[in-house]
């Protein structure tokens, strides 16, 4: 039996026979670019009533949420504690320190104080600005770090242990309570700027 010889186009001719496409079928620029990483940002929007009608741009600009201080323990508080841990009589302090450390989150916005807690982060305790009735600050070791004591209005205090920056976070939150009292106020007595 004899062979038969397939002979197959060569590769030049077949890329020739080839369809080409046409040089107007592609976009000359590109359709969308992806923002690098650093400029994404991202805004929490809070909206107090909800409305058929999509809200105005400068309604949601009120609206925006920003983060003042957001943040965990003080790391020189997990070292003292780890340092001293070494006593038998701080190791109950330095357990303490190191779940801290590694379980709880402090946040300070323009609206509300948030502390975060749990192995999981499910524990979460929110409260506005306007609840607060007195804060005060407790400096520790050589004022590195310190604790805040928050009392609300109804006699609640809450105790935020080793928190950096401790007086700027502090006098923030007497400033925002003030502000949210002021606020409060002059919406309840109507006395505040009116305008046309």
């Amino acid at each position: 039996m004899a062979a038969v010889a397939v002979l197959a186009p060569p590769a030049s001719a077949a890329i020739a026979a080839a369809p080409r496409p046409s040089p107007y079928s592609f976009p000359s620029k590109p359709i969308s670019k992806i923002p690098p990483l650093s400029k994404i940002t991202s805004k929490l929007l809070v909206s107090s009533k909800t409305s058929t009608s999509s809200p105005s741009t400068s309604s949601l600009v009120e609206k925006e949420e920003r983060i003042f201080f957001d943040g965990g323990a003080h790391y020189g508080d997990l070292v003292t504690n780890l340092l001293l841990g070494f006593t038998l009589l701080w190791l109950p302090l330095t357990i303490a320190a190191v779940s801290r450390a590694f379980f709880l989150r402090y946040r300070f916005t323009n609206r509300r104080v948030t502390v975060i807690s749990g192995f999981t982060g499910q524990d979460r305790s929110d409260f506005p600005y306007s609840a607060i009735k007195d804060v005060q600050v407790v400096p520790r070791l050589i004022g590195e770090w310190g604790d805040i004591v928050i009392t609300l209005k109804d006699g609640t205090k809450v105790d935020i242990r080793s928190v950096p920056r401790f007086r700027m976070v502090s006098d923030y939150c007497l400033l925002m309570a003030d502000g949210a009292s002021k606020g409060s106020l002059e919406q309840k007595t109507g006395s505040g700027p009116r305008g046309f």
